[in-house]
């Protein structure tokens, strides 16, 4: 199997200028590069450049995929658009690191795997991107579903409890579930932690948004608006946002009234998650199994019922069959005959049956491939 590594970063505030690219362009003559993104695919060979300092220097985003197993994803937020003290509890294993950087943080986050096949990685970033936005927005599932992860490869001691657990945690987005895949993270460890989720965010008081609002200094508003105005920010509303949270000392998105749960306890309940989930499809398929067999009983009965009356003529045609000496016809005899086989017992007639059997295979005694699909149809031992 020949190698295979893809590299993909993304300039999703700031586009790279003229320079950025020249200078990218040094690590790599073969690379797709413009202004908002770096594309490069090796079959051979390395990567020159350091994925996490290209990330500090020009990019938001970075995405990489091994065909030995390996993901590797990064995103870049200003740290001012988010509550670090609180963020920084997400990430408290090797899969999942935070690298401060001056005015930004870089979320790391890594998945390694034995158990790959072969897989490209251009469709990953474009799934993957919005989750930036989302904890510009305050959205923090993605940093606990990494912590999640953590605890899956057994990262942390058993008695380490888990960060605040974000509402709507039972409501995975097509980017959040994109990024269980990527990370390949549990499904049932993922279920035992929705269990203390919230299915709603607390929603901000109006009246205490519009006080605070009230409260800002005259200039300090003006400032606001020409900012808004002569230098649109796509993050003004969420560092507003951030500002307004820390200044009333809310835990928005947080589910503060449920215990948090141990590593230990978060495995165990998706341990017995699993097996109650094996035990319902065991059931399901057992359930599956009897209605296909009851309904097969119906048909088989109705289509015995249809053939009543007409044993004579499907006696000869089974002559017919076992005369023409080939094998596809033998099949169709044996089949004849299972059905005549079942018309009789259910007219209790299994001693014409019997009888009728007995002459054919005498009849036929030297035809070994006949008698040897008879013994294979359970007519004969």
């Amino acid at each position: 199997m020949s190698e295979y590594q893809y590299y993909e970063f993304k300039a999703v505030d700031k586009p790279l200028t003229e320079k950025d690219m020249r200078a990218l362009r040094d690590l790599s003559t073969r690379a797709q590069i413009s202004p908002t993104g770096f594309v490069n695919e090796y079959n051979w060979g390395d990567f020159k450049g350091n994925p996490l300092k290209l990330v500090e220097k020009y990019f938001d985003a970075f995405l990489y995929v091994a065909n030995w197993g390996t993901h590797w994803f990064m995103l870049k937020v200003p740290r001012h658009l988010v509550d670090v003290d609180r963020i920084i509890k997400y990430c408290s294993g090797d899969s999942a690191v935070i690298h401060e950087k001056e005015d930004h943080l870089i979320f790391e986050f890594t998945s390694e795997t034995e158990d790959y096949e072969w897989e490209e990685g251009e469709r990953w970033l474009s799934s993957l991107i919005s989750l930036r936005a989302d904890i510009i927005n305050s959205d923090y599932r993605s940093l606990y579903l990494a912590w999640l992860f953590c605890a899956q490869m057994e990262e942390m001691e058993d008695e380490e409890l888990e960060p605040p657990v974000p509402p709507n945690l039972a409501d995975l987005n097509a980017p959040l579930q994109s990024f269980v895949d990527f990370m390949r993270i549990d499904n049932d460890l993922i279920a035992a932690a929705t269990e203390n989720s919230d299915s709603e965010a607390r929603q901000t008081d109006p009246e205490v948004l519009k006080t605070w609002i009230h409260n800002l200094p005259s200039n300090e508003k003006e400032e606001l608006l020409l900012r808004l105005i002569e230098a649109p920010n796509p993050h003004l509303g969420a560092e507003l946002k951030q500002r307004f949270l820390r200044a009333v000392s809310t835990m928005a998105n947080s589910t503060i009234n449920k215990p948090l749960r141990s590593v230990q306890e978060l495995l165990s309940r998706a341990e017995t998650i699993a097996e109650e989930r094996k035990r319902r499809a065991v059931e399901q398929k057992a359930k599956e199994q009897a209605r296909e067999k009851r309904e097969r009983a119906i048909a088989r009965e109705k289509y015995l019922k249809d053939l009543a009356g007409q044993e004579d003529s499907i006696w000869k045609n089974v002559n017919a069959l076992i005369d023409s000496k080939q094998s596809s016809k033998y099949d169709e005899a044996v089949k004849l005959l299972v059905d005549l086989r079942d018309l009789n017992k259910t007219a209790g007639k299994e001693n014409v049956f019997n009888g009728k059997l007995k002459m054919i295979c005498e009849n036929h005694r030297r035809k070994s491939n006949f008698l040897n699909r008879l013994k294979t149809g359970g007519l004969i031992g």
